[in-house]
């Protein structure tokens, strides 16, 4: 049985996922699934591999959040003050493919 972290590897070496499609896939809280993704970038980092974050943008306004350096999902706008944020969305890349099912 593969653990937590090798599940993720495996959902987001195949398309890419926000912490909302990745945590119901695990049946995961969206909190506890954020809690892996530090370790996953550190584990794929030695590995040869890349956790990508395409950053998440507001629909408001179009306000893109590309200098966020968290991994967790901004809560609000700073332009428009909505809360109508998609993503951001995570990928593994560049994991050799013996190492994507782990």
């Amino acid at each position: 049985m593969p653990t937590i972290r090798q599940q993720i590897v495996a959902l987001l070496s195949e398309r890419p996922m926000d912490i909302v499609a990745l945590s119901q896939s695990l049946g995961l809280r969206e909190k506890e699934t954020l809690a892996h993704l530090p370790h996953i970038a550190k584990s794929m980092a030695g590995r040869g591999g890349h956790l990508g974050v395409q950053p998440a943008y507001c629909e408001g306004c179009g306000f893109e959040f590309k200098d966020r350096r968290r991994l967790s999902p901004p809560s609000r706008c700073p332009r428009c003050k909505t809360a109508r944020i998609q993503g951001p969305w995570y990928r593994i890349t560049g994991l050799p493919t013996d190492l994507k099912t782990l």
